[in-house]
């Protein structure tokens, strides 16, 4: 199967997104040479939007004569017509006007806006300049300033997303239109995606089982490689980062290159970092203070080293792009916090080197290789993305004895000694889509078809080896009433199975005086069916902007909640699968009203979110001795949650060099049924808000400056499930400048960032340590760098 279906992927290697043989490119300025951000161009249906630096690009043109018109707000439009014949450079300079009540306002509209203005669901984008200013140890710890998105961290280069409190398999996250799949099962695997190879970010909160089917339950983000570069031409760029919490440093170089039809672009990024430090002298684990050295969380070093080639073929009518990466990272775990027993550390060997990775580490690899495909004839534009990964997951650590387990590893074992557990994950996924429009109906019919299997290995045991498949057929439709006001329905149909192999363990168990091999799992089949629908409104009159959105979402149970019998080494806690599970169910109303007008914007997205049946792990009053020493034994089940909260955002531009906003969220979880009726759930975030003063100006020849100022605010998080522990509110600052530096016609791009300024001690209640009281790492200057070149 895996032969074949490569063999497949290189004859489609004629695949990915649809770009047109004439491009129109160019800068928007005001007259002091001011690059415009945020300009609207506008040639028939085509739409683009300019960068911080003022330039834009829109592809898809045919020859001929075109209007053009060039907008900004607070600037007379340009208005005028162009013909066609190869791939054209447009440069405008826009007059600034009055702003008398009786002029009529040019207004520029965002993409941010854009999508606001075309979606029923609340939707935030980013491009790869949001993600330099706010460099975080993760791709998740960069996207925590947006609304209703926080991170469960582990350490400092390893988290996975949260949306509005839901994570793990209730979040889908897609690379190139194929949904990313490794052991996201576990609190303590993060999420292998390379941020520096991203070209935008597209997060959409709420239930989203329309697009991808199951696991998209908590909503989806969306990663988008770079677009092609333009016809004729050659470069790449640099790019430096350094940290000083972890003594971080990592670069990463790109080169790309396209002649008429045929390109390519290439990364390679190598990071490297040292434990990570956190403000305070010690960790109380249960009763046991644990000392740190020099306030460094001792074994939290890692590296990594990720390798990228995209290359593809474009065309008017046909365009294909293949997708090649392989990320390898690895990355140590906080020693004190692994195992039975944080007493027995050797504090002298990991003390001795703030970089080197000992006992315990995980090492994975992740290889991907995706094929998009994208060809337009009529009236119909067909999409297909085919899809192989590799997810290999190694976790080491000391062998120690618990339970029958023989007090000396045996020598007969063919399993590494240190090799406690380790995962082996294939993957292959099919995307079709055929989009077309008829009268008012933009429709949109697809397929979604996945097939995994994961094998285990390791004298460890938590999950069993399994293979499971999923399909699903949708339809969407958006139906334009009228010129403000969209209506949108959709339908899907998704069924799926899952097995489980069978587990004994490797040593003998004396059950009433019989020594036995027990069986940990057995073999099984679950399938599950369901259809998911939603329906949508988005009304745009004046300077409003409103929207709804209510639908049914559905999710699989994994084998970790059917099938897991074993030790959870990072929680101190056995937890037991319940083969009974039924899939889990959501129904949400989705809300969302922006008002924007000279300046001003004013975004409130409220959601209410039911789960008839959510699946959790429930802590018992029973204790296991045979395999965990003595640890709590933990079951998955399943119980009525009601979820409401959401998220508000301000912004305010005046006299054109400032900004200030605030960002602020708020979600709340109730068990309404079940052992834990009148709790909340796991993970769930405390109500927050951000406070932010930003200046730009352009200084000489600095361009687009920027120096800002963050104020955080965290409430205290009383609302817990047992045996989570409160968490006391915190505030923090970060202070961040940069800019724009021309050398050689090119502008080096240079940041700084300031994070928890005061070295202030906190608790994040997502984080994967938090539940032993480590505190969020202490002050952080971040500098990054990248220069551009071409030839």
């Amino acid at each position: 199967m895996k032969t074949y279906l490569i063999c497949l992927l290189a004859l489609l290697a004629t695949g990915g997104c649809l770009y047109a043989q004439n491009t129109l490119s160019g800068t928007v300025q005001a007259v002091t040479k001011q690059p415009l951000d945020g300009a609207h161009i506008h040639i028939g249906q085509l739409h683009a939007n300019s960068s911080p630096t003022g330039y834009y690009e829109i592809h898809g043109l045919s020859r001929g004569s075109h209007r053009v018109i060039i907008s900004y707000i607070g600037y007379k439009s340009l208005d005028t017509i162009i013909t066609i014949k190869e791939d054209m450079v447009l440069n405008a300079r826009l007059m600034p006007v009055s702003t008398k009540l009786e002029e009529v306002i040019v207004k520029a509209e965002s993409s941010a806006e854009k999508s606001r203005k075309s979606t029923a669901l609340g939707t935030e984008t980013v491009n790869s300049n949001y993600l330099r200013k706010n460099r975080g140890g993760s791709l998740m710890q960069s996207l925590e300033n947006i609304g209703g998105i926080s991170a469960i961290s582990i350490g400092s280069g390893q988290s996975k997303p949260v949306i509005r409190g839901l994570g793990f398999n209730r979040v889908v996250v897609t690379e190139n239109g194929i949904k990313h799949e490794s052991q996201q099962w576990g609190a303590d695997h993060g999420l292998e995606i390379d941020q520096y190879s991203i070209g935008s970010v597209k997060l959409i909160k709420g239930p989203a089982s329309l697009l991808y089917g199951s696991d998209a339950i908590g909503g989806i983000i969306e990663i988008e490689k770079p677009r092609p570069p333009l016809p004729g031409t050659l470069g790449g760029s640099v790019e430096f980062t350094g940290k000083t919490n972890n003594n971080l440093y990592g670069s990463s170089f790109n080169l790309f290159g396209r002649k008429e039809k045929l390109f390519f672009d290439a990364r390679v990024t190598a990071i490297d970092y040292a434990d990570y430090k956190v403000p305070v002298d010690y960790i109380n684990i249960y009763s046991y203070k644990a000392p740190l050295y020099k306030n460094r969380l001792r074994n939290t070093a890692g590296n990594e080293l990720n390798l990228h080639l995209t290359a593809g073929f474009v065309s008017e009518d046909l365009s294909s792009v293949f997708y090649v990466s392989n990320l390898k990272t690895k990355s140590g775990l906080f020693a004190n916090a692994h195992g039975l027993e944080p007493r027995n550390v050797d504090t002298g060997l990991h003390d001795a080197s703030d970089r080197d990775i000992q006992n315990p580490y995980q090492d994975v690899n992740h290889f991907k290789v995706i094929n998009r495909t994208n060809y337009k004839m009529g009236r119909h534009n067909f999409e297909m993305e085919l899809g192989y990964q590799n997810n290999y997951r190694q976790e080491f650590s000391d062998y120690i004895s618990h339970g029958f387990m023989p007090p000396v590893y045996p020598e007969s074992m063919t399993i590494p000694e240190t090799l406690e557990r380790e995962f082996s994950k294939n993957v292959y996924s099919l995307n079709l889509r055929d989009s077309f429009i008829i009268n008012r109906h933009d429709l949109t019919i697809g397929l979604n078809a996945e097939y995994q299997d994961n094998n285990i290995g390791g004298w460890g045991f938590i999950i069993p080896a399994y293979n499971q498949f999923s399909t699903g057929i949708f339809a969407y439709d958006k139906i334009a009433l009228s010129e403000n006001l969209l209506l949108y329905l959709g339908a899907r149909y998704d069924y799926g199975t899952i097995k489980t192999e069978n587990y004994f363990d490797w040593f003998t168990t004396d059950a009433n005086s019989t020594p036995q091999y027990l069986q940990r799992a057995f073999a099984m089949k679950r399938s599950f069916d369901s259809p998911s629908w939603a329906v949508g409104l988005n009304y745009n009159p004046g300077n409003w902007n409103l929207r709804a959105n209510a639908g049914q979402s559905f999710r699989m149970p994994i084998a970790k909640e059917l099938a897991s019998n074993g030790v959870n080494y990072h929680q101190f806690s056995y937890e037991l699968g319940n083969a009974d599970l039924s899939a889990e169910k959501s129904y949400q109303l989705d809300l969302g009203a922006t008002w924007q007008n000279y300046g001003l914007m004013v975004d409130v997205s409220p959601f209410v979110n039911y789960f008839p049946n959510y699946i959790y792990l429930n802590p018992t009053p029973e204790y296991d001795y045979a395999y965990g020493a003595g640890n709590q034994i933990f079951k998955y089940t399943q119980s009525k949650v009601l979820r409401y909260g959401g998220e508000v955002k301000i912004n305010y531009s005046f006299a054109s060099h400032y900004t200030v906003g605030v960002v602020g969220e708020y979600v709340y979880s109730e068990q309404q049924s079940g052992p834990k009726k009148g709790f909340t759930l796991p993970f769930s975030p405390p109500p927050s808000a951000l406070f932010n003063f930003t200046y730009t100006d352009d200084f000489k020849n600095f361009k687009n400056l920027y120096a800002g100022i963050d104020y955080k605010l965290v409430g205290a998080q009383n609302n817990i499930v047992p045996p989570e522990n409160k968490t006391p509110g915190y505030n923090l600052f970060n202070f961040s400048f940069g800019g724009d530096i021309p050398l050689n016609n090119n502008l080096i791009n240079i940041n700084v960032q300031v994070q928890n300024l005061f070295n202030a001690s906190n608790l994040n209640h997502t984080s994967f340590y938090r539940i032993i009281g480590v505190p969020d790492p202490g002050r952080n200057i971040i500098i990054t760098a990248k220069i551009p070149f071409s030839f």
